[in-house]
Order: C-alpha cells, then structure tokens, then sequence
C-alpha cells in the first residue's frame, strides 16, 4: 500500500483538513447524546435547575433545613447565606437570603442533598407507617408532587413527632449515592423557588421560565451542533471523493504514461486484459478504499474510544453491556472476514480471466463465427463469468449477513441496557436521561467497531489491487535513452546492421544471430523468408521496440542506443504489419501526431497511398468518420490509410511491414510505382511474402531461422539463394522467372 501514500502526497493538505473536521464532527456528534440527556435531566426532570445549591433561600427554609443537620453542618451551611436585605427589621423568617459560597461548593451541596433526602425519606416512611395504622392522611402530602407547601408539611410533621425523630435526623447518616444527593437536592431547589417566586415576589426565580429557557438553550445548541456536525460531514464528503478521485486520476495517468514507455518486451509480459483492469478496475479498488479510509480514518476512533469514555462518566454498573456487544461483534466479524478474505484475493485474477475471454471473443469475432465455434467460445465466456459470479456471491452473501446480525446485536444490546437501566433508575442511580445517552453512546461504540472492521474489509482487496498497480509502476522499462543522448543525424540515411544477435527475455536460444546488412538512401532493402523466419523482428529492432542483444545497429555511424527514441520514432515513417486505425475522421488518421498538417499534405499522402478514390467516394470525405479500430473500412482501405499516414510525416526511413497483403495486384503495382518516386530520397525497408512486391528492390535480404541466407537483387538471389529460389518458383510463372 506504499504506492498509494505515495500518490496521496500532492493531497495532504486536504487529508489533514478532512481529519480535523472528522474529528470535529466525532467530538460534535459524541457531545449530542450528553445534552439531549441534560434536557431530559435538568431540563424536564430538574425543573431547569442547574445549580446544586439554591442561590437564594427563604428565612423559613434556611431555618428549617439547619433544624435537620448536624450543628456543625448547620453553622457551616447558615454562614454561607447572608440577608438580601442587611439591616432589615422583618423576622429572620420572612427575610430572602443570598448564597454567599460558590454555587457548586461540593461540601455544602452535599450538606444540603443528604439533608433533603432525609427529611423527604423519613417523613415519607412515617406517612406510610400511619397509613398501615389506618389513620387519615392529608391530602398534599404527596412526595411525588412536591410543593413548598408539601415540604414544610413534612418538616413540621417531623418535628413534632414523638421519640426525638429530629434529634435522630441531626445525626451523622450512613453515606448514599451522591447522584440520588444530587437528584433530592435539585427537586428542593425548585420547592424553594417556587416559594420565593409565589410568596416573596422574587420574579427571577420563575422555575416554570427558567425550565423553558433551559430546555430553548440545550436546543438551540443541540441544533447548531448537529447543524455543524452535518456540514463537516457534507465537507469531508466532497473533500474525501475529491481527494480519492485525485488519486484515481493520478494513478491511472501514471499506469498509462508507464506502459507507454514499455518496449514490446514489458508488453508482453502484461496481457492487454489484465493492464486494462488494472488502470480501472484495480486503480476503482483503491479509490474505493481511499474514499472509505479517509472518512473512518479519525472519525471511528474517535467516536469508538470517546463512546466508551462518555458512556462509561455515564455509568460504570452497565459497562459489561458494551463488553459484551463489543466481544459477540468481534467474534462475528473474526468468522466472517476468515471466510471471505481468501475469496477477496482471487476476485482480481477472475476479472482478468473474465476480460481476457470477452476480449478474444470481440477481436476475434469473425472467425469464431467462420468456423461455427460460437457454441464453444460462449462456454468459455461463460464459465469466466460462472467462476466470477460464484465467487462474487459468496463474498457477497457473507457479507450481507453482517448487517441482520449487527440489528440484532443492537437491538440486544439495547434491550439489556434499558432492562438494567431500568433497576438502576428504580433504585435512584441512574438517571432516565442519563441512560437514553448510554443507549446512544454504545451504538456510536459498536458502529465505530463495525467501520473499522468493514475497512480491514476492503484493504485485502485494495492491498492485492494495489500491489497490481504497482507491478506495472515499477516494472523497469529495458529500453531506455542513454543519458548522453545525441540527436537524430542530418542529412540522407544509411542504416547498418552489424552483426545483430537477439533473443527474447526468458527465450533459450537467439530468435536473430549474426544479422549483418547496409541500408542505404534512395534504395529499397526487402526481407523475405518463412513465417518466424525474424523479419518483423528485424524492423522492430530497427524502431528500438526491443534492443539488441548483440551487436549493434547504426544510423549514419551512429548506435541506434545513443538516439533519443522519440526522435528516432519521429524520424520513421512506420506500417505495422497489423494495420490500426483509431477512431475519429479519416484526416485525424493520416495526420495522426500533427493536428496542424496543412489539408494538401494529408491529401497528398492519400494519393500516393492509391486511398484517393475511396475516400472521395465516402460520405464526408477527409471528415468521413472512422470507427474504432477501423471497423467500417475493408482491410484494404486500411492498409492505404495507415500508409497515407506514415507518407504524411515525410520522414527519412520508411518501414513498410508487409503492408501491401490485402492489397490486389493492380494496386499494389501503382502503389510501389508511386511510392517509389516518394520516396527518392529516403532509406526504404519492405517485408514481404510476395515476390511481386519486391521484384524491383535494390536489395533484398531472405532470412531463414533467423539468420541471413542470401543478399542480392532478384536476379542474383535466384542464381545463389536456394531458399528465395524455391519461395519465386511458388509464386512466378516460368516466363516471369526467366
């Protein structure tokens, strides 16, 4: 996965930016479960009371609170609430104190929330004892609506009460849990100001305003976070696709610019199908990834680890829950990634098989179809396709039963926490609030396991894909400038072949030895020979398609090696043996390479290629359109158009590799006629299997086996080359022999 890195590099910044406001979302989308549990707490639950000390206390209230403490607790508690209005002449009672000590002061909210509870716990306990007796209970004496009047109902009850009940309340009490503190002390809080409100004309301490404000506040923050957490997610997503498609482009560009540069040698050793699928379907594998990997990168662990820490500040007692999910999810995904991963890495292979076979369908086409074959190349196709489809489905179906097993766990996970959620909010230690945001927290947890599970998912695939990739990046290219590279000679060209030896990489034995010949300007140098006999070899040395094995080949004296290939290539007009014709408009073919070749030298080339007729009968002319490869052109026509475009270039080399096989004779003679006036002063290479085509060459070359059996002119092969005897007697009369 280097090579991925590597091209992420011009995209750093980017990531950078996509990280910071991933992790900006996760704390964004981690902090909406605390304050929607702060609305259901504080806001509905606790009246909107936020503080746990009462900031400002009725004379009454003061005064019956520190009847039920400690003495120590009551002058600690009394000296942290001064008059509001020093100086007064009312009744200690009937004054308003202010709270002098911080408002989260833990000791005095303590004092304070164990002096409620039990003043609330007792008395409660005390009504139910009367109720077992059968006596009559006033109506307001409900704890569960809890009223100023209620309160002081139940203190004055206490007080009165035979058996030093008080005196028992004022005595150090066995510790409780804080929370259930809390809870009891911000139920008074409300009770208080709601009496300061109603009987003390104190209006900022409207408990019903306060609620409302409280739950408009937590709101309007809930809104504006998940509004940015939206954003950032929208951003990253832009940004992400951005970055991944980037990569894609980058490295589909340097996979094709890469085989661009390869030889026949590097061409050979990467099937057509599996270059194709590997700058799209393998370079589509990797984006895919990146895409993915950036969005999870920060996103999952943040939420994962920063899930646990919320959840569990929330309560320890149900973390087993979580524990538990997180094990049965690992388990799963353990099973299935140990299934399916071996399939992930053979998926590669089968494409390519798949897009080998459809590929020699297409291209071989008409033959499969001359020969009646059809039945048998669609069982091959389709047992590519059966194998893909099989392996496929089973990476699929596998992966599908990820999701009905990830409800299930949720949907169980959720169930246990609201079961033991329950018990704990029955038993006052645990909030409703509180346990909605464990809920939430411990789905963020297990979707952050499931991300990063589906990432290590797809890296089995990208990984093999990305090793494909960089098969072909770093497959070294044997042909190459030499780093004191000289230009192409002026002036007229002689080529010389010094006793060239080749052979194949891998090959045992050389396929060319001891190739030794001098082409000069102005003439014409023809190979003949068997089928495999090397003449195409021959001019794809000659083009640096392959390098030499063994001696050397010059130009006007000079190493072929030492030319750069570029100039070389531009410096050779070249007709493959394979005619290829691309798609666009006849002109865009015979200018191919210089879009700004004046329309006379286009239709002059077309000319000397003998392709004038046809092309001015065509529909469009010079813009008639070409499909691809050529397909609504015969073979014929192609063969003079890819010659009009070598013609085009005017260069100083023609290589004509049995390029005038699909033509018929009459042609074929006004062709080489004209083509020898051409090409007066250029240095002419000809391969050939028929002997009419280079009857009149200065030089001809008959090869067998890869090694030269005869040089000379027709005339003299015929005397001193059996070879070339016996291929003219197959092919001339005895009169043209004569």
């Amino acid at each position: 996965m280097k090579i991925v890195f590597r091209y992420l590099k011009p995209f750093t910044v980017l990531v950078a930016f996509c990280l910071v406001l991933l992790f900006g979302q996760a704390v964004g989308e981690l902090t909406l479960p605390n304050l929607m549990s702060d609305i259901v707490n504080t806001g509905l639950q606790g009246g909107g009371i936020t503080e746990t000390l009462p900031r400002q206390l009725s004379g009454k209230a003061l005064i019956t609170l520190t009847r039920f403490m400690t003495e120590q607790d009551a002058e600690r508690f009394a000296k942290a609430y001064t008059p509001k209005d020093a100086g007064s002449d009312l009744p200690e009672a009937e004054q308003v104190f202010l709270l002098q000590a911080p408002a989260d002061d833990a000791a005095l909210s303590a004092i304070f929330g164990r002096t409620g509870y039990f003043i609330l716990n007792e008395a409660m306990t005390y009504v139910k004892t009367l109720q077992e007796q059968g006596q009559v209970i006033p109506r307001n004496m409900d704890a569960d609506d809890l009223s100023p009047a209620v309160f002081y109902e139940f203190a004055g009850m206490l007080m009165l009460q035979p058996d030093g009940i008080a005196a028992e309340l004022a005595k150090p009490q066995a510790a409780m849990d804080p929370m259930l503190y809390a809870q009891v002390g911000k139920s008074l809080i409300k009770v208080f100001y709601d009496d300061l409100n109603q009987n003390y004309g104190v209006a900022e301490l409207n408990t019903q305003k306060l609620q409302r404000e409280y739950i408009y506040a937590t709101g309007a923050k809930m809104l504006l976070l998940a509004l940015g957490c939206g954003l950032a997610a929208v951003t990253v997503g832009l940004l992400s696709a951005r970055v991944s498609s980037g990569l894609s482009r980058n490295l589909r560009r340097a996979v094709f610019e890469r085989v661009q540069r390869f030889s026949k040698a590097e061409i050979d050793r990467f099937s057509t199908a599996s270059l194709i699928t590997r700058s799209t379907n393998d370079v589509r594998q990797v984006e895919m990834l990146t895409l993915m990997g950036i969005r999870m990168l920060a996103f999952a662990p943040v939420m994962g680890i920063g899930g646990l820490i919320m959840a569990l500040r929330k309560s320890v007692d149900l973390s087993w829950i979580i524990a538990l999910a997180v094990l049965v999810l690992v388990l799963v995904l353990a099973t299935v990634l140990l299934v399916v991963l071996p399939k992930f890495k053979s998926l590669q292979g089968l494409i390519d098989k798949l897009n080998l076979v459809a590929r020699e369908n297409l291209t071989g086409l008409m033959v499969i179809r001359a020969y009646g074959n059809e039945a048998h190349e669609a069982q091959r196709f389709e047992q590519s396709a059966e194998n893909l489809r099989k392996t496929e489905r089973f990476v699929y179906c596998s992966m599908a039963t990820l999701m009905p097993l990830l409800q299930l766990l949720m949907q169980g996970m959720s169930m246990l926490i609201i079961w033991f959620g329950g018990k704990a909010i029955e038993n006052s230690t645990l909030q409703i609030g509180d346990m909605m945001a464990f809920v939430q927290y411990s789905m963020h947890i297990v979707f952050s396991f499931l991300f990063v599970a589906m990432m290590f998912v797809m890296l089995p695939r990208a990984s093999v894909s990305a090793n494909r990739i960089k098969e072909v990046l770093s497959t070294e290219v044997t042909v190459n400038d030499a780093p004191d590279a000289l230009p192409f000679p002026e002036g007229r060209i002689t080529i010389s072949f010094e006793n060239v030896d080749f052979r194949y990489a891998q090959a045992e034995e050389d396929v060319l030895s001891g190739i030794s010949f001098t082409a000069k300007p102005g003439q014409t140098t023809a190979f003949i020979g068997a089928t495999g006999s090397g003449k195409t070899t021959l001019m794809n040395l000659l083009e640096r398609f392959y390098d030499v094995t063994g001696g050397a080949i010059k130009i006007n004296g000079a190493d072929i090696r030492s030319i750069p290939q570029s100039d070389l290539r531009r410096h050779i007009g070249f007709v493959p043996q394979k005619e290829v014709l691309f798609s666009g408009d006849i002109r865009s073919n015979v200018a191919y390479g210089d879009e700004a070749m004046a329309d006379a030298t286009v239709r002059k080339a077309i000319e000397v290629a003998q392709a004038e007729n046809f092309v001015a009968e065509t529909e469009g002319g010079l813009q008639a359109h070409v499909a691809q490869a050529g397909a609504n052109f015969s073979g014929g026509q192609k063969q003079r158009l890819s010659i009009a475009r070598s013609l085009a270039r005017n260069p100083r080399v023609y290589i004509f590799d049995d390029s005038f096989s699909a033509l018929d004779y009459k042609t074929d003679a006004a062709l080489r006629r004209a083509l020898k006036a051409y090409t007066a002063d250029a240095t002419v290479f000809i391969v050939a299997q028929r002997i009419s085509t280079i009857l009149q060459a200065e030089q001809i070359i008959a090869l067998d086996d890869g090694k030269i059996v005869g040089i000379g002119t027709h005339k003299e092969l015929l005397q001193t080359c059996e070879i070339y005897r016996e291929i003219a007697e197959s092919q001339l009369s005895k009169e043209e022999l004569a």
